[in-house]
């Protein structure tokens, strides 16, 4: 289920839950209605409000706490990818070959990770297809990023320099290798679904109170569906947060873009000294 399909749903319930209150006060007995009665069930709805809030709070700063964690990520992640392309260049010629299945990869990962901006220009493979809901890994990027590791663990250094910088490929390589894992990890949604459901569930709950005690004019309607909205926009945003990814709330794509470019910048000639 996508962000807005969540919001939707989350709406339809609460005015629907209202519209079921609506319904069962005419059904009440007298002194069901009464003014104590009607005063304790505004002193529960308070509680069940303040506590509903309180939820709700917590869950918007945990989604956006894991929002993030994730962009940091993303941008340490491609602080690594310059570094790595950075040791290759200084390995020398022989490591061209590893250097060009980089740019591939770095290019290919903004295009399908980030499939409604603009691609990459250049003529790169693999041209991956963007990931469809539930699949967070691409086996076809990861499977070119493993073939940088296997070039690189090929390298036959012919001096100390070289058997030096290879030494720190081996190590960056890891680096980064971990790094994308991690990424694949907190792609994933953390907010669990029978504590999603349980939340709506209160919430169907208030508003079905809300129908129960609400005068029958316009504007406890207009205040209602404004309510309704509140709630429904407030679930959008945490399910956003939530799956940084995927919906409008996206991590940036400057960081791994400003990777990409880096790669592509030509060679500068060591200077001579006289």
């Amino acid at each position: 289920m996508t962000e807005i399909e969540s919001a939707l749903l989350v709406f339809v319930l609460l005015l629907g839950g209202t519209g079921l209150g609506v319904l069962l006060k005419p059904l009440l007995p007298e002194e069901h209605r009464k003014h104590e009665t009607v005063q304790l069930v505004q002193l529960v709805l308070g509680m069940l409000v303040t506590f509903a809030a309180l939820v709700l709070s917590l869950l918007i700063a945990s989604a956006k706490t894991n929002y993030d964690t994730a962009t940091d990520d993303m941008r340490a992640y491609s602080a690594d990818l310059i570094q790595l392309d950075d040791r290759l260049r200084d390995y020398g010629p022989d490591a061209a070959a590893a250097r060009a299945a980089l740019r591939s990869y770095t290019a290919a990962a903004v295009a399908s990770t980030w499939p409604q901006e603009t691609p990459p220009p250049g003529d790169y493979y693999p041209r991956v297809q963007p990931a469809t809901d539930g699949e967070i890994e691409s086996v076809t990027l990861g499977g070119l990023l493993n073939t940088v590791g296997q070039q690189i663990s090929r390298f036959e250094p012919h001096d100390r320099y070289q058997a030096a910088v290879a030494a720190r490929l081996t190590d960056l390589f890891g680096r980064v290798r971990d790094a994308r894992w991690r990424l694949i990890e907190e792609a994933h949604a953390t907010i669990s679904r029978p504590f999603f459901v349980m939340l709506t569930l209160w919430l169907v709950l208030i508003f079905l109170s809300f129908g129960l005690i609400a005068p029958h004019n316009a504007l406890a309607l207009v205040m209602i569906v404004l309510g309704a909205v509140s709630i429904s926009s407030t679930v959008y945003v945490i399910v956003d947060f939530d799956t940084p990814f995927t919906g409008e709330i996206v991590i940036p794509s400057e960081s791994m873009r400003d990777a990409l470019a880096h790669m592509n910048r030509p060679l500068v000639p060591q200077v001579q000294q006289p």
